[in-house]
C-alpha cells in the first residue's frame, strides 16, 4: 500500500496511533495493548459477575453469620478442651503430685534419714493437697427456687471458719446476702443450710469484710457503689439479722449502721487497740478512717485510688494498695496533718488488688493486675519471693494466705485456682473450674485448716455459678 492514513507502532505494552497529523497538533495517542486486544475480541453477554473479580465483606457485630471462625473462638475452644482434660484428671481416684511421690516412699526416706522433720512435713502436706477430691455441697434454704437461679458473686469465711457470708446476684437485678452455717459440713454427705434475710440492694458490692463490733465477727462491713443520684455508702450489717446464724448463747440484736461514703473501692476492719471500733475505706485519692461509736473521721490524701487494705494486729499500721502500684502504710499514732503518717512504701508495676500481712508482721504479700504475686520484707522493703503462674489483667482478685498449712491460694482471671507453697513458692496444684471459663463465672474460694469449726478438717470451698463445691483432704 502507498501512504497509509494510519500507521501503527507496536511496543511491548502499548500501541501508538497516528492519524493524519498536521503541524501544531499534539503528540500521538497512546493506548495500552491490553485495551486493543479487548477491542479486537467480540463482546459476549455477561450473565453474572466476572469470575476473576473478588469481593470482600466485613463481618460486623450483629451479622447473621453464625459462629465466625476467629482467633478468640479458637483460643476459647483450646482452653475449654484443656479444662475438660484437667477435670478428667481431677476425677481420678489416685492422683500424685509428681513421679515417685507417695506416702510409702516419703516414710522410707524419713526413716533412712534422707528427710528432716521440716522437709517431711512440707512433702506430706503437698501430698495431701494433691489428693484433695471435689465433691458437690448440697445447699438447703427456705426458698429452694432461688437456689436454682441466684448465682454466687463472692463468699467470705469468718475467723473460725464456721460461717460463710455469701453475695448472690438475683435474676431480677441487684444482690442478695446470706450466711451459710458450715458446722454441718461433714463427710460423706455434705449438706449445709443457707440463712437469708430480706435485705436487698441494687448497687454493686465493691468490697466486704467481717467486723467485730459487739463480739468476734458480729457484723459484716459492705462497701456499696452509688447509683444515679444515690451516693455510695459503707454498711455494717449485723450477722444476727440472719436467723440462727449467730453463735450459740448470743441473742443480742445487732446494730445496723450506714455511713455515707461515696466511691469506696475497699474496706478493712481494725482489730488493733490503737484503732478500736474503727474501720477504713479506700476511696479515690484518699483513705477514710471512721470510728463507729463516736463517728469521728480522719482523711488521708493519696495520689491514686486505694483498691486494697488491711490493718496490722500488733503494730499501729494500716497497709494500702493503690491503682498506681504503690503500697504504703499509715501510722495510726500520727494525725493526718503533714507527711509523717506514711511509714512504709513499696512499689508494683501495676494496680495492686490485694495485700495480706503475715502473722509476724515482718512480711507482706501483694498481688497486682499484671498477675504478679510478691512477698515483701517490710524491714528491708525488698521483694524476697515471687509466685509464678497467676493470671490477671484487670480484675479485682483476692489472695488467701494460710500460714498454718503453709500455702497460698489465688483464683486467676482464667478461672483456675492455684495453690503454692508459701515457703519455696512452688506451684503445688492447679484446680480447673467446674464451669466453662468466662468473666461472669470466676470462682470465689475460701480455704481453712478447720473447715466447719474447731473439729473440722482442712479443705477448700469453691463457689461458682449456682453451685458450691468442697475439696477436702481424703
Amino acid at each position: 500500500m502507498g501512504e497509509e492514513a494510519t500507521s501503527r507502532t507496536l511496543a511491548s505494552d502499548s500501541v501508538i496511533l497516528k492519524t493524519g497529523l498536521t503541524p501544531g497538533q499534539h503528540s500521538p495517542l497512546t493506548i495500552p495493548a491490553t485495551v486493543m486486544t479487548s477491542l479486537r475480541q467480540p463482546r459476549l453477554a455477561q450473565l453474572g459477575p466476572p469470575l476473576c473479580q473478588k469481593r470482600y465483606f466485613r463481618l460486623l457485630p450483629g451479622h447473621n453469620n453464625c459462629n465466625p471462625l476467629t482467633k478468640e473462638s479458637i483460643r476459647q475452644k483450646e482452653m475449654e478442651s484443656k479444662r475438660l482434660r484437667l477435670l478428667q484428671e481431677e476425677d481420678r481416684r489416685k492422683k500424685i503430685a509428681r513421679m515417685g511421690f507417695n506416702a510409702s516412699s516419703m516414710l522410707r526416706k524419713s526413716q533412712l534419714g534422707f528427710l528432716n522433720v521440716t522437709n517431711y512435713c512440707h512433702l506430706a502436706h503437698e501430698l495431701r493437697l494433691s489428693c484433695m477430691e471435689r465433691k458437690k455441697v448440697q445447699i438447703r434454704s427456705m426458698d429452694p427456687s432461688a437456689l436454682a437461679s441466684d448465682r454466687f458473686n463472692l463468699i467470705l469465711a469468718d475467723t473460725n471458719s464456721d460461717r460463710l457470708f455469701t453475695v448472690n446476684d438475683v435474676k431480677v437485678g441487684g444482690s442478695k446476702y446470706g450466711i451459710i452455717n458450715l458446722q454441718s459440713l461433714k463427710t460423706p454427705t455434705l449438706k449445709v443450710f443457707m440463712h437469708e434475710n430480706l435485705y436487698f440492694t441494687n448497687r454493686k458490692v465493691n468490697s466486704v469484710c467481717w467486723a467485730s463490733l459487739n463480739h468476734l465477727d458480729s457484723h459484716i462491713l459492705l462497701c456499696l457503689m452509688g447509683l444515679a443520684e444515690t451516693p455510695g455508702c459503707a454498711t455494717l450489717l449485723p450477722a444476727s439479722l440472719f436467723v440462727n446464724s449467730h453463735p450459740a448463747g448470743i441473742d443480742r440484736p445487732g446494730m445496723l449502721c450506714s455511713f455515707r461514703i461515696p466511691g469506696a473501692w475497699s474496706c478493712a476492719w481494725s482489730l488493733n487497740i490503737q484503732a478500736n471500733n474503727c474501720f477504713s475505706t479506700g476511696l479515690s485519692r484518699r483513705v477514710l478512717l471512721t470510728n463507729v461509736v463516736t463517728g469521728h473521721r480522719q482523711s488521708f490524701g493519696t495520689n491514686s485510688d486505694v483498691l486494697a487494705q488491711q490493718f496490722a494486729l500488733m503494730a499501729p499500721l494500716l497497709f494500702n494498695g493503690c491503682r498506681c502500684g504503690e503500697i504504703f502504710a499509715i501510722d495510726l499514732r500520727c494525725g493526718n496533718q503533714g507527711k509523717g503518717w506514711k511509714a512504709t512504701r513499696l512499689f508494683h508495676d501495676s494496680a495492686v488488688t490485694s495485700v495480706r500481712i503475715l502473722q509476724d508482721e515482718q512480711y507482706l504479700m501483694a498481688s497486682d493486675m499484671a498477675g504478679k504475686i510478691k512477698l515483701w520484707d517490710l524491714r528491708t522493703t525488698k521483694c524476697v519471693r515471687q509466685y509464678e503462674g497467676h493470671v490477671n489483667e484487670y480484675a479485682y482478685l483476692p489472695l488467701h494466705v494460710h500460714e498454718e498449712e503453709g500455702i497460698l491460694v489465688a483464683v486467676g482471671q482464667d478461672c483456675y485456682t492455684r495453690i503454692w507453697s508459701l515457703h519455696d513458692a512452688r506451684l503445688l496444684r492447679t484446680i480447673p473450674s467446674p464451669y466453662p471459663a468466662s468473666k461472669a463465672d470466676i470462682p470465689s474460694v475460701a480455704f481453712s485448716s478447720r473447715l466447719g469449726g474447731s473439729r473440722g478438717a482442712p479443705g477448700l470451698l469453691m463457689a461458682v455459678g449456682q453451685d458450691l463445691y468442697c475439696y477436702s483432704y481424703s
